[in-house]
């Protein structure tokens, strides 16, 4: 035979497979109203887990991963057509629908606004980025800040979440479990770390190098020029640059940004010494309720899933499914549950598709519990 006959041959088999698919799929709809009238869930575990069971026993041994695949696959399609049909609504697909509502049109141009660190700090940046005049309290810690939204003090929080060099905040997702906030809008500032120093300080004068711990991280390759040096991991980049100023020592420099030479009175010794030039970290926008403004196209999720084989993956075929794209996936551990994770998902998707709505409807019957952490643009 020719390779021509071959695709011939699987073209007929493909035509009769989609024949019997739309079949599967009408009666899938059939089944939605008659679980419907008979106040049924949509999800029946313990029948799906028997008909796979069932799946690889039947199946040719060589192929029985690939027909199990096949056929989860095409259980989730069944039930994501069958809540397509009955417009499942959750409570958060209602609070979604009141803040759209209730949300003003326009983001605010002044805010009161909590932000980790002292005046100078790279989250005060992000949030005259986000802000045209926000009124910023500082707070010495990622913790306060929640705090500081969580109980009315503040509007708004801006709080870093990820850096493209250094990886994710681990602190701020492990707090996120802790407080009770949504996030209404993120922003990327490019991070430009300098080395700075008292007046008259020289580069062999220094014995001491304080910044934030992902600072440093930053810019390990340039600290190596410094091997007699202690480097002191601090709570923020702006208050290693106060400490310089404040300690009165010659020996002693910071990373930080060159906003903070001129505010803290220091010299800018050497200039953009992170080791990638690429360089952003990501911050977001969070506040106490709910508000989703015009343009929103990102969502994020909280979601904890039964630890059983392939319960991660029926997550991920669901967004597949619904052709939602997933750029971030986060894991931490959750305390006192050893091996079990909580995820964290940032999804491309608008808040206005129908397919959001839909997803918002099922993320019940796809893990163990799960929280909405809000929908929002994000400013570059």
């Amino acid at each position: 035979m020719e390779l021509s006959d071959y695709r011939t041959r699987l073209d007929q088999i493909d035509e009769e497979l989609l024949r019997l698919f739309s079949e599967r799929m009408n009666i899938a709809a059939e089944i939605a109203s008659w679980k419907q009238e008979n106040s049924l869930p949509v999800l029946d575990a313990r029948r799906e887990k028997e008909k796979l069971r069932r799946i690889e026993e039947m199946s040719d041994p060589e192929l029985s991963d690939y027909s199990f695949t096949l056929f989860s696959m095409l259980m989730e399609l069944s039930r994501s057509r069958q809540n397509r049909i009955l417009h499942r609504e959750s409570p958060e697909t209602k609070a979604i629908e009141t803040a759209l509502r209730e949300t003003p049109q326009l983001f605010p141009e002044k805010a009161i606004v909590a932000c980790q660190g002292v005046e100078g700090a790279y989250s005060g940046i992000a949030c005259e980025k986000l802000f045209t005049r926000p009124s910023i309290f500082y707070f010495s810690s990622f913790d306060a800040v929640f705090t500081a939204v969580e109980k009315g003090l503040c509007r708004y929080g801006v709080i870093p979440v990820e850096n493209s060099t250094a990886g994710t905040v681990n602190a701020v997702y492990d707090l996120m479990v802790k407080h009770d906030f949504r996030i209404v809008r993120s922003v990327r500032i490019k991070v430009d770390h300098n080395l700075l120093v008292r007046p008259g300080t020289r580069e062999e004068d220094i014995r001491e190098i304080y910044s934030h711990s992902q600072a440093i991280s930053q810019c390990a390759g340039f600290l190596q020029r410094f091997p007699n040096a202690k480097i002191i991991p601090c709570e923020n980049t702006a208050v290693a640059a106060k400490m310089v100023a404040e300690s009165g020592e010659p020996g002693v420099a910071a990373l930080s940004s060159r906003s903070c030479a001129k505010l803290y009175g220091l010299e800018c010794l050497m200039a953009s010494v992170q080791d990638s030039d690429n360089n952003y970290t990501r911050f977001i926008c969070i506040s106490k309720n709910l508000e989703i403004y015009p343009g929103a196209d990102h969502t994020s999720l909280m979601m904890v899933i039964r630890d059983e084989p392939g319960t991660l993956h029926h997550v991920l075929a669901r967004f597949y499914v619904l052709g939602i794209n997933m750029h971030k996936l986060e894991s931490r551990p959750i305390p006192g549950r050893n091996w079990e994770y909580r995820f964290y998902f940032d999804l491309d998707t608008s808040v206005y598709s129908p397919k959001f709505i839909q997803l918002m409807g099922e993320l019940g019957d796809i893990c163990e519990e799960y929280e909405y952490l809000g929908s929002y643009s994000e400013v570059v």
